[in-house]
C-alpha cells in the first residue's frame, strides 16, 4: 500500500495534474480539451496525463481517433482511508482561532498610551 500511496501523492503533487482532477470531475474529457486551458505543450500535458494513469486516478481510452480522459475517484479510496487515520485529531476552526489572537494580543485600552 505505501508504494500505491507514494505513486498518488507523487501525482497529486503537481498543481497542473491537480488542475486536470478537476476538469475531469465534470465529465470525461478529449486530450486537446485537457490540454486547452494550459500555457504548456501537448507533449507536456501527455506526460502528465501518464503520471495520472500510473497512479489510477485517471483512465485513458481511444475512441475512433481521439483518446478520451476519464477520471476513476475509487483510486483514491485507499488514500482516503489512509488520511482518514488522522481524523482523530479535532479540526482547527482558523476563525475562531484568529478571534483569540486578536484578544489575546491587542492591548487593552489605554495601555499604550503615554502619561
Amino acid at each position: 500500500m505505501s508504494n500505491t500511496l507514494d505513486t498518488v501523492f507523487s501525482a497529486l503533487a503537481d498543481p497542473t495534474r491537480r488542475e486536470i482532477l478537476n476538469m475531469l470531475l465534470e465529465d470525461d474529457m478529449a486530450v486537446t480539451d485537457v490540454a486547452e486551458p494550459f500555457d504548456i505543450s501537448l507533449a507536456a500535458i501527455s506526460k502528465h496525463l501518464m503520471i495520472l494513469t500510473k497512479a489510477g486516478l485517471i483512465s485513458q481510452e481511444k475512441r475512433g481517433r481521439v483518446k478520451w480522459c476519464k477520471l476513476e475517484p475509487d483510486a483514491l479510496r485507499a488514500t482516503s482511508v489512509w488520511m482518514q487515520g488522522f481524523g482523530q485529531f479535532e479540526p482547527v476552526n482558523l476563525d475562531a482561532f484568529e478571534r483569540f489572537l486578536e484578544t489575546e494580543l491587542t492591548p487593552p485600552p489605554g495601555a499604550d498610551t503615554p502619561e
